[in-house]
This record gives C-alpha cells, structure tokens and sequence, in this order.
C-alpha cells in the first residue's frame, strides 16, 4: 500500500514539474526542430550592404523599378535644356486655390525675390545693394508680362542666364505654384488673363464651352415656344 502511495505522489509531483515547466513566462527562444526554419527566421541585412542572392549589384538598397513614380510627385515632363520651341508651348492644367497661391507667394518670396524683388520689379535686395551688375528680370516690364508659362517652368528648371536652376529646391508642382503666382500680379499689372485659379480654363476652352451652349439654349428656347403655344 505504502507502495503505490509513493508512486502516486511521485507521479504527481513529475506532472506538476512537467505543467510547470510549461510556461516559465519567458519569451522561449529554442522552439525545438522547425521545418524549413529560413521562414521561421529570416536572415536580417543591413541597408547599402551586400547579398550575393541579389544578381551581379547584390546591392540591399535597390533602384526604383524604371518607370515608377514616387507617391506624391508627378509624371516627369518632356522638356529638354535648351528646347527653346518646346518651351513655348509647354504648359500645364493644373489649377490652384486661394491657399496654394498663398503658397506659391510664399515660395516665390523665399527663392526668387532676393534677386527680383518682393514687388515682382527686379529691385530685390541682391540687385538693389549693388551684388549684380545686370538687373534680374522684371517680371512687370513688356517684356515679360506676356511670356510663356512654359519659358518661366524651364527657367527654373534649367536655369536661365546669371540664374542657376531650382529644380533641387522646388519640386514640379510647387514651381507651377511660383509661376501661378507670377502670372496673377502680371494680370493685375497688364498682362494677360489670370487662368491658374480654380474655376478658370483658358480662353480656348471657354469659347469652346460657349459654342457648345448655343445649341443647347436654342432647342430649349423651340421647347419653351412650343409649350406657350
């Protein structure tokens, strides 16, 4: 009797051991054998370090697949420096509201005005304290009042003359923004329409809509006519 007492307290002691050594409430780092265990834990590489099962580069950091666009930028333009043709007819249908023409303001006032001035005149401070022998462009002389947009976009891409290119401080979108901004001082100023702002087309596009309206008007004043009678 005194027997099986013992090996039932034996038994329940290795059990409780056994559940206790279950759960030690540790983070168990040897799970015992994993089938195919490079899934389990895969090898870590660090970035711009190499891995010879990444082709002939084996670069860790890759290139992005040709053709992609970052998330947030646009489609890359077509212009080419020097494409002074191409220039001319270059535009955008792009339309900004009140608070991306403050912006553009804004941008144009911390990259541009230094050298043409605040007020858009070519005054700004590099000129005006004597730094230049050439005045900047006056963007309110004749000269410029009518000037492409796309001439001004590849200025700041490329550079133009004594100025060197933007197109590492300002990105495509917030250089239309700068040329928005210009285009509505010079049609307060003489130039030509203002037709950036949101709700506004060229004047192509209007006399277009408007053409398109003169029939539709004329059968609905034949179905008013044919109601009165």
């Amino acid at each position: 009797m005194n027997t099986i007492k013992s090996i039932v307290v034996v038994s329940l002691g290795v059990a409780l051991c056994g559940l206790a050594s279950c759960d030690t409430g540790n983070l168990r780092r040897d799970p015992g054998h994993i089938y195919a265990p490079d899934m389990t834990y895969s090898r870590a590489y660090d970035a711009y370090t190499s891995n010879p099962k990444l082709g002939k580069d084996s670069l860790i950091s890759r290139l992005p697949v040709d053709g992609t666009i970052a998330r947030g930028h646009m489609l890359p333009d077509h212009l080419k420096e020097g494409d002074t043709t191409a220039y001319k007819t270059f535009t955008t249908s792009l339309r900004f509201n009140a608070e991306e023409m403050k912006e553009g303001g804004r941008l144009f006032n911390i990259y541009c005005a230094i050298c043409h001035g605040p007020n858009l005149d070519g005054q700004g401070p590099l000129y005006s304290s004597g730094k230049f022998a050439a005045m900047p462009a006056n963007f309110k002389d004749g000269k410029y009042l009518h000037m492409p947009v796309g001439q001004m976009f590849a200025a700041a891409k490329y550079g133009k003359n004594m100025m060197g290119s933007y197109a590492a401080q300002l990105d495509e979108k917030q250089r239309w923004m700068v040329i928005a901004y210009i285009k509505k001082v010079q049609s307060e100023n003489g130039g030509d329409a203002f037709t950036f702002g949101e709700g506004t087309a060229a004047p192509a596009a209007k006399a277009d809509t408007a053409k398109a309206a003169m029939p539709m008007a004329a059968a609905d004043a034949k179905k008013d006519e044919k109601k009165a009678k």
